[in-house]
């Protein structure tokens, strides 16, 4: 029996941009090897696997390497194409459960809101090797639950940034985020992540990492809703707002760019 997967482009609304996802919509769970296989066939930094469970789907994401606990750019991925395949009509809620507990999604007009935990930075001293691997020089640094969080001076020194990789991916953490004020019109602050542990060099765009950013620049801004762009090769553009009680609302564009049936 074949199995459908889509490929849906995340935080843009134009193709070929913003961050890749495979979604696999399945009958049944599926195997963790299966999973972990199709995820290093698709080569993208994530894959999501969601099959029904109850009145919600439940959700998984895999890199080529590992299974990871939490992911935005999949979950907005996966929820475009519940919509998109008109398993869900556009006013029905996209209910996820997942490692990170339930995450939601809604259709607004253009735009998916994902309804995520907020996973704010604690501050702390940079280990040594961290910075060295980054090659920048940090204001401040922080650290999640997941991930380590490195404000440098600004944009233009995020752009610029081009980490030893090997260094990097010998850091016990998920990744890393480099971030800075935005100084184009219009976007409140800039952002890259690099994960080479988790098999991913650098991400394209990292909605899960926006749960730490939002936090981390509303603070730092006295502003509620904010506007990100992940200045990667690929970019994408994200709105963000903190929406109380522990959890932040990441919304984003998708676009579906691929239908492939998988044969064994």
């Amino acid at each position: 029996m074949s199995q459908t997967i889509y490929q849906v482009d995340a935080f843009t609304d134009r193709p070929f941009a913003g961050n890749p996802a495979g979604v696999c919509l399945l009958e049944s769970p599926a195997a963790d090897e299966w999973m972990q296989a199709v995820a290093r066939e698709m080569n993208l930094s994530e894959t999501a696997f969601l099959h029904r469970d109850g009145d919600g789907y439940g959700l998984r994401w895999f890199t080529p390497s590992v299974e990871v606990d939490l992911c935005g750019h999949a979950t907005l991925a996966s929820a475009h194409a519940l919509w998109q395949t008109g398993v869900l009509t556009p006013r029905q809620q996209a209910r996820f459960l997942t490692r990170s507990g339930l995450l939601t999604a809604e259709l607004e007009g253009d735009w998916i809101r994902l309804d995520f935990p907020a996973t704010p930075a604690s501050p702390v001293e940079a280990p040594v090797v961290l910075l060295e691997a980054l090659g920048v020089k940090a204001l401040r640094v922080g650290r999640t639950v997941f991930d380590y969080v490195v404000e440098v001076a600004s944009e233009d020194e995020v752009r610029a940034a081009a980490p030893d990789f090997g260094a990097l991916g010998r850091i016990e953490c998920r990744g890393v985020m480099v971030t800075a004020p935005a100084s184009m019109p219009g976007y409140d602050f800039v952002s890259r992540f690099f994960a080479p542990a988790a098999g991913i060099d650098e991400d394209p765009v990292t909605g899960s990492a926006h749960s730490c950013l939002a936090p981390y620049w509303s603070e730092r801004l006295g502003k509620r809703e904010l506007v990100a762009y992940q200045a990667s090769a690929r970019g994408g553009v994200l709105r963000v707002r903190m929406a109380g009680e522990g959890r932040v609302h990441i919304s984003g564009q998708a676009v579906t760019v691929m239908r492939c049936e998988l044969l064994v």
